[in-house]
């Protein structure tokens, strides 16, 4: 049994999230995700409006019968919508489950209290995670340093920054970066904290809208080639190593501006090079975590072999202890 304060809350089977991965955390990901068990979001920002969104709600809806969530990021945007908005959208399509992350959340929190949603905010540092916790968020999830997509400028690795929110928080803790099997899920309970998310190792799933190609290119992948772009920014991201994305590493050195790094930094390309496998063109957010994926399972596989690990490693501490 894989019970936890997280599991409870959410209505979940295991303490496993898949992390929301902008483009790729679409309806046939997320419904296989609950599906199996665990919990997975719809990226509100990526649905241009309101109707867009609900009617990604209805085709996941339309997939599974388990709990789903929905993400609205509170990261400045190039093409920005109005938070209220997207939480409007979630509330009126009956979804129960909202994942903020980014900026604090403390002006959307009557508005989602009021409705009555379990509320998990996502961010990178522990005074963070405190502040949220005094708002009275039902979860926290915190990512280390290693995670793919947005760490703290501050570069904590896991190990050191999950005990220290458990310590910190009275709410159920999320832990996040560095994660993608049953022994490191272990590891994330031993520390304190009552699920794990995990992004990148579920884009190598049968089920992420990504290109083949692109899904071999992570399998092929080591754990040194990831690269943290947008530092000058205050907005770093760690995504996977490319001609692309050391040519933006090297144009923040030369003190490149906003401006100047917006074509390189939006977006678009990415989408297209997820979708065509062709990943040397664009920025890709990627977990160090990626050196050890080995194969591109169906999510169902994926879950039940990461429980089976989880269940493996606890039997084997249970002899030492």
């Amino acid at each position: 049994m894989l019970k936890t304060r997280v599991t409870e809350l959410l209505g979940i089977k295991y303490p496993i999230q898949c992390g929301t991965m902008m483009w790729l955390s679409k309806p046939e990901l997320v419904s296989a995700v609950a599906n199996a068990g665990a919990l997975a979001c719809l990226p509100a920002a990526m649905f241009p409006t309101a109707d867009e969104l609900a009617e990604a709600i209805k085709q996941t809806r339309g997939m599974t019968d388990k709990p789903f969530g929905v993400n609205v990021s509170l990261f400045p945007a190039l093409v920005p919508r109005p938070p209220e908005e997207m939480i409007q959208t979630i509330i009126d399509n009956d979804v129960k489950i909202i994942e903020t992350a980014g900026r604090s959340p403390a002006n959307y929190i009557g508005m989602i209290q009021g409705a009555g949603l379990t509320h998990i905010h996502k961010c990178a540092r522990v005074r963070d995670a405190v502040k949220v916790d005094g708002l009275g968020v039902n979860i926290i999830s915190i990512v280390g340093t290693e995670c793919g997509g947005h760490p703290s400028m501050e570069g904590v690795t896991s190990m050191v920054l999950i005990p220290q929110a458990v310590d910190a928080v009275k709410a159920p803790l999320i832990a996040g970066g560095g994660f993608g099997d049953g022994r490191a899920m272990v590891i994330a309970l031993a520390m304190g904290a009552e699920a794990v998310n995990m992004g990148t190792r579920f884009m190598a799933t049968k089920e992420c809208p990504m290109d083949q190609k692109a899904k071999d290119r992570l399998v092929q992948a080591v754990e040194t080639d990831t690269i943290m772009v947008m530092q000058t920014l205050g907005n770093p991201s760690r995504t996977l190593r490319t001609p692309w994305t050391e040519k933006i590493v090297e144009m923040e050195n030369q003190g490149a501006s906003l401006e100047d790094l917006i074509p390189f930094i939006s977006g678009k390309s990415g989408v297209t090079g997820w979708q065509a496998g062709n990943v040397d063109e664009g920025i890709f957010p990627c977990g160090q975590v990626v050196g050890r994926l080995h194969d591109v399972p169906t999510v169902a596989e994926l879950v039940e072999r990461i429980v089976k690990e989880a269940q493996e490693t606890k039997t084997k501490l249970d002899s030492w202890f």
